[in-house]
């Protein structure tokens, strides 16, 4: 099992491949243990200078994977080499016929009513054995009465996608109550498994240019985030490694 690496004051985990990340969780849960699973890109680093509760649930996580160009530039300027992008949007459903195989039901949480409920009903039938006991839209009031909802439904592995930083604490404040023992912060996987929000083509995504793709669609919401987002993060990782260097 892979330690944690520093890149600028985030400890993230390096795996190999995707294959042993599905490998590392299953044979947790199999074993009866809890897993708290997030993914780092840079805006998420930028978030968590910022916000410090968001850092500590980052650093809480049991596996916490690189995802995008942006952290692989990162990491090789902290002298870590990562070989492989780690993003949720293409390593959960590998982690959902796992789940298919051995038995364990999901529940889905996040995104819009439609949209969590489109997601439910396309899982169901691409992974025609997979229990999904339950979900809901990312919405709610009352996080209490949702962790009961979770917990009633007999999941093993819960899905939140409810964007960064919401999905990673709902996780981390709530890690003693919650019953299922594989806790995903899916990000936007849920709207991408409803249909109602496309991906990027395969070779885009081969190139590391699913944010472009992003980009191009949303170019009002997304291009702060990808061009003064990516500047201020390359900023903030070398500032970090300079000062370490001291």
């Amino acid at each position: 099992m892979p330690g944690k690496k520093l890149i600028g004051n985030i400890y993230m985990n390096i795996f190999n491949s995707q294959r042993e990340v599905i490998d590392t969780c299953t044979e947790k849960l199999a074993g009866h243990k809890k897993v708290n699973l997030y993914f780092l890109n840079d805006h998420g680093f930028n978030i968590a200078q910022k916000d410090p509760d968001y850092l500590r649930a980052l650093n809480r996580a049991d596996y916490l994977l690189n995802d995008g160009i942006g952290i692989k530039l990162g990491a090789k300027i902290w002298d870590i080499d990562i070989k492989e992008n780690l993003n949720g949007t293409d390593l959960i459903p590998s982690l959902l016929k796992r789940c298919e195989k051995a038995g364990w039901p999901v529940f889905l949480l996040g995104a819009s009513k439609p949209a969590v409920k489109a997601a439910a009903a396309r899982i169901s039938q691409d992974f025609t054995k997979l229990i999904v006991a339950g979900y809901h839209h990312g919405y709610f009031r009352s996080a209490s009465n949702m962790v009961q909802a979770i917990n009633r439904s007999g999941a093993k592995v819960l899905l939140v996608g409810m964007g960064m930083p919401l999905q990673e604490k709902f996780i981390d404040s709530n890690d003693q109550k919650l019953s299922p023992l594989l806790r995903i912060a899916g990000g936007g996987y849920i709207d991408f498994a409803s249909g109602m929000k496309p991906r990027a083509p395969k070779l885009m995504r081969r190139m590391n240019l699913e944010w472009l793709f992003r980009m191009i669609l949303e170019p009002r919401r997304m291009w702060k985030r990808n061009v003064v987002g990516h500047l201020q993060f390359f900023i903030t990782v070398i500032r970090m490694k300079v000062h370490r260097g001291k």
